[in-house]
């Protein structure tokens, strides 16, 4: 018996060797995506620490090289993260700097027809601008700026690695590091982002990473390029940065392509890369990751936006329903929780917004609508999922506040979360837990529960930004600068 569940064990680390089936079962054990294995923030089969500090509880620790902001995934004794590393290589000139091509895992037919496409944008950033164009430097529809913003820093001067890692959970050593792009960004990023802002995603056969305006990646888990699928560049609002993860169900990965020029949603073979479908958005500047969630008979794509939450039909890219409201600069992703789709937005105008997936069409400010609230939302962190019961803070701040998924009726009202000031880490659960991680390095374990309950608070060395990982007893924490696994 000892043995079979041995051979099992190994059978499923084996990339190519899963099934659709076997996949749906082993995912539980893992965190194989941004906000884990049901996409809630809850890992259901683990049981991590709730103390810890950088002398107690640290199994091991190790530097990450470059800057990201991407959340680890874990699947079996792998862990996966992406980083964007500065070199020393300074471009050539200033034209070279905001056209320059993939340099690593490339063709020489994709280089030939990149540099095709590069002679194409320099004849588009030649013409006039009316307003509308979609040329770096101009502007975006109405009177929204991109590229380089007050919020942005300095346009980028070196050459950027791309990296993936993958690390061995056991020891945190390296397995292998793959360069996938070594490119000069055309736009910089905010002060707090990075250029490896996504969270990569796997399915236990290959792993995907989108560096968004960089391309997309296939590898399999021993780190051999796949494909690989270059987007175009993204123009974003202020200089914020890029930062929306893929989404994956069975061979079809999901990305959400919205910025300050033509914005789209787009479906891509998972084994190919070739594109499914592409259906357009009227949608400026946004983070969010797309939700592919089971509703009403079919499988969908639940996307935020400033203009509308919308879901489209997974198979087609067939728009399903849309509804207004959710305020701009939408960062978190959506979560479903019986028969809803759960949006929230925390900028300028707060609001959460709970939409049957049986709706069909605009039920912008509809009884169609489930139920709504316009305070105490966040901004950068993606609500926990917890049965029954969504946890998030108010904007960045450590205020905390709990609704009832079900009717949005206020469970824990604006509790302040003390030895924390600014959130941009979204909270994970486990076992009847509730950990919320700040910029100062602070973790609070809270119990899930109608009452603010702290069972510990936790303090490392470093700002966190990225979401934990939690897998079995082990909870992954990606600080500023080090990777740490946290275990008793």
């Amino acid at each position: 018996m000892i043995k079979q569940s041995l051979c099992c064990a190994a059978l499923w680390l084996i990339p190519g060797v899963l099934s659709a089936a076997e996949f749906d079962r082993q995912k539980l054990q893992n965190w194989h995506q941004w906000r884990g294995p049901e996409a809630t923030g809850v890992a259901p089969l683990a049981d991590p620490p709730t103390e810890w500090s950088e002398t107690k509880n640290i199994k091991w620790k190790v530097p990450i090289p470059g800057r990201g902001s991407a959340s680890p995934i874990v699947w079996g004794d792998r862990i996966f993260v992406l980083t964007a590393i500065k070199t020393d290589r300074a471009a050539e000139t200033p034209e070279t700097a905001r056209i320059a091509p993939h340099v690593q895992l490339v063709s020489h037919q994709q280089r030939a027809s990149r540099e095709e496409h590069i002679v194409l944008l320099a004849q588009r950033d030649d013409r006039p601008r009316d307003g509308e164009g979609r040329g770096r430097g101009g502007f975006g529809r109405g009177d929204r700026g991109f590229g380089r913003g007050r919020f942005g820093g300095a346009q980028p001067e070196n050459f950027y690695e791309f990296v993936v890692l993958c690390l061995d959970r056991e020891t945190g050593k390296t397995i292998w590091q793959r360069t996938a792009s070594e490119v000069v960004p055309h736009e910089s990023h905010h002060e707090t982002g990075s250029f490896a802002s996504a969270s990569p995603i796997t399915d236990g056969k290959y792993l995907y990473a989108s560096f968004g305006s960089r391309g997309v990646f296939c590898f399999d888990l021993a780190g051999n390029l796949q494909w690989q699928k270059d987007l175009g560049d993204m123009q974003i609002r202020m200089g914020f940065g890029e930062g929306s993860s893929p989404a994956l169900w069975g061979d079809k990965l999901v990305l959400q392509w919205d910025h300050e020029g033509d914005a789209f949603i787009v479906a891509l073979d998972a084994r190919t890369g070739e594109e499914k479908w592409r259906t357009p958005r009227d949608e400026s500047s946004t983070w969010g990751t797309p939700l592919i969630v089971e509703g009403a008979g079919r499988t969908q794509v639940v996307t935020s936006g400033s203009n509308r939450i919308r879901s489209y039909d997974l198979a087609s890219g067939e728009l399903i329903w849309e509804c207004g409201g959710l305020g701009s600069n939408p960062i978190a992703t959506p979560v479903a929780f019986d028969g809803l789709a759960i949006a929230v937005s925390g900028h300028r105008d707060p609001a959460g917004i709970a939409v049957p997936l049986s709706a069909k069409g605009d039920i912008t400010d509809s009884d169609k609508i489930a139920w709504q609230i316009e305070e105490s939302t966040p901004y950068v962190s993606t609500p926990v999922l917890y049965d029954g019961t969504l946890y998030f803070v108010k904007s960045r701040n450590a205020i905390l506040s709990s609704v009832n998924a079900k009717n949005g009726e206020m469970i824990i009202d604006q509790k302040r979360l003390p030895d924390m000031e600014s959130v941009y880490s979204s909270p994970v659960s486990a076992n009847g837990r509730i950990y919320f991680s700040s910029r100062e390095g602070t973790t609070h374990v809270l119990e899930h529960g109608p009452k603010l309950e702290i069972l510990a608070t936790n303090f490392l060395d470093e700002t966190i930004d990225a979401s934990p990982a939690i897998v079995g007893k082990e909870m992954i924490v990606r600080g500023e600068n080090h990777l740490y696994c946290i275990a008793e």
